[in-house]
């Protein structure tokens, strides 16, 4: 049986290291594309869907028609062309909170509804879901559908896809369901998604194949607002060095991001404060990397510490569907069921060839669907906080029996992992062989010291745009020049992970086309990584890492749509 810190050797083919020489060379824009990046006519105008006083101006002028606009006729045609199934009406409301962690914690946070996690939203695809979003905040705010491919002008980025959502406003948010999954969102606006601002989103499937008893959804968490004066606003000043988050195309920041440069606000309007949060010796063999850069107080799953974890009840002999979602900011978690081996039937909502595991990896942003046969008693689902020695815990009862301790960490976590590289996709969503028509390169940049997180080097800049056409196949390349891991997130589309960039025809020699359907990827450090997906879905989309402090400082961009 392989252990995770040795199955990097075994498997080095399958995420092979970019050697320095491509790391310097590689460039933004194959022969086989056009144009490279560009900031002519980038700016949008963002009209419509938002109720009448959702405040703020829209963030530039119209398109000057180079690239499809978020609210452009493209657009609509996309959308009109998935139909319009049942009005599913939901009313959301964002709002300071006291959060109760268990064991005697409690936290003043920001959160919807006052829950932690927010309220699962369950609807089925082809429904026309209309959520409207309370704003009652003391700051801007927004609302990303993470892995969702809607409508590009309800993708939720402000400065790119619709104006800030102001305090004491509501934005209304309309849109077709477009594909069964395990999703969830939460704010794209500054460091707040490190907040309580965070929820399940599932889409069921009338024809689901999977057959299973029961259905139990876990939130994994890493936290920090609240506890000892700390806020995610005060952990950025702290990592960026006094400078904090950049511009996020609004004329007066976003959520408390001040210009590049210049010392970020905090979003509560207090004063920075409460004690360092720096990570300084976190090390994750399985990642080949530091862990992470912020020291968290503690880890969540559904909102609860390990001392009061949450408790799913079943039958001995159940099968369990578990819907795994890792909403936390800055950690990537191995998670393993005590007792149980794990069956991967999804990750990043799409389904694939079902693969016995012990463990999983999942980086911030990712999903993983798993089905599981109950055994009798009382067995600890074990989150390991990656290079941060600590866990998060929820249980799995079926019968008599003591819980566990709540540091428990089950042998399955040192087990069989498989990632999603090892996966193959189902049939039904596999990607057509076909070469890509566009490739677009980009190398990770930065260094934890300056802490000048970016893409080729640029802070992001809501601008700029890397030009893609509607029915192209495209290839993204990561090249990762830093000694960090990355999960890189695209908006708006799923792709297929092809394998280490330069390699075009690996997937094909293997006798597939790619492996498994994502949105989200873990790109390790000194190494590379390309996927593909067919843009299918116009407009302007966000493409960056999903640590929310990598992101905030710049490491972000934008794939625009050319008319």
């Amino acid at each position: 049986m392989r252990t995770p810190p040795t199955r990097r050797a075994v498997l080095g083919a399958a995420v092979a290291t970019a050697g320095s020489a491509v790391l310097a060379g590689c460039s933004d824009e194959s022969g086989t594309g056009r144009g490279g990046r560009t900031t002519e006519g980038a700016s949008v105008a963002v009209t419509g869907h938002g109720s009448a006083n959702r405040g703020g101006p829209s963030p530039g002028g119209r398109s000057k028609g180079k690239y499809v606009s978020p609210d452009g006729p493209e657009v609509a045609a996309a959308e009109a062309a998935r139909g319009s199934g049942p009005l599913r009406k939901v009313s959301l409301v964002a709002a300071p909170a006291r959060l109760e962690l268990g064991a005697g914690i409690t936290v003043d946070s920001w959160a919807y509804d006052g829950r932690l996690p927010g309220k699962e939203l369950r609807v089925t695809v082809g429904d026309t879901l209309a959520l409207t979003l309370a704003n009652n905040l003391p700051t801007e705010t927004s609302l990303h559908w993470h892995g969702l491919n809607v409508r590009n002008d309800m993708d939720g980025v402000p400065g790119v896809t619709q104006a800030p959502i102001g305090p004491k406003t509501d934005y209304s948010y309309r849109f077709t369901v477009p594909h069964p999954g395990t999703f969830w969102f939460h704010p794209h606006t500054g460091v707040q998604q490190d907040r309580g601002l965070y929820a399940p989103l599932i889409v069921d499937d009338p024809k689901e194949p999977l057959k299973y008893d029961k259905e139990w959804v876990v939130v994994l968490d890493d936290w920090v607002d609240g506890v000892a004066g700390s806020t995610p606003d005060s952990v950025l000043n702290e990592l960026s060095g006094g400078r904090g988050g950049m511009d996020h195309g609004t004329s007066h920041g976003a959520g408390g991001h001040g210009t590049p440069g210049k010392p970020a606000k905090p979003n509560d309007g207090k004063p920075l404060s409460g004690p360092s949060r720096l990570e300084k010796r976190s090390y994750s063999r399985l990642l080949d990397s530091h862990g992470g850069d912020v020291a968290y107080p503690y880890y969540l799953i559904n909102g609860r510490v390990p001392k009061a974890p949450t408790t799913f009840k079943a039958k001995p002999g159940e099968r369990i569907r578990l819907r795994i979602v890792n909403a936390g900011g800055d950690t990537a978690f191995r998670v393993a069921l005590g007792g149980h081996k794990m069956t991967i039937t999804h990750t990043d909502g799409y389904p694939v060839r079902h693969t016995t595991t012990d463990a999983l990896l999942l980086g911030m942003g990712e999903r993983y669907d798993v089905v599981v046969t109950a055994g009798d008693g009382v067995f600890p689902l074990t989150a390991l906080a990656e290079g941060k020695n600590a866990t998060a815990l929820a249980l799995l009862r079926t019968g008599k029996g003591t819980a566990p301790a709540a540091t428990v960490r089950p042998k399955e976590l040192d087990g069989w992992l498989v990632e999603a590289h090892e996966l193959m996709p189902d049939p039904s969503v596999e990607l057509s062989r076909r070469e890509p028509d566009r490739t677009r390169r980009f190398k990770l940049t930065g260094n934890m010291r300056a802490y000048n997180w970016a893409f080729d080097h640029d802070p992001y800049n809501p601008r700029q745009r890397h030009p893609v056409r509607a029915g192209e196949r495209v290839r993204l390349e990561f090249y990762n020049a830093t000694e960090m891991w990355h999960p890189i997130h695209l908006h708006g589309h799923s792709f297929g992970v092809v394998g280490p960039a330069g390699r075009r025809h690996q997937a094909t020699e293997r006798g597939r086309s790619h492996w498994a359907r994502k949105d989200t990827t873990i790109v390790r450090p000194n190494s590379s990584l390309a996927v593909e997906f067919d843009a299918n879905n116009p407009g302007l989309w966000m493409l960056h890492c999903h640590n929310i402090y990598h992101s905030d400082v710049g490491m972000m961009t934008v794939l625009g749509y050319l008319t």
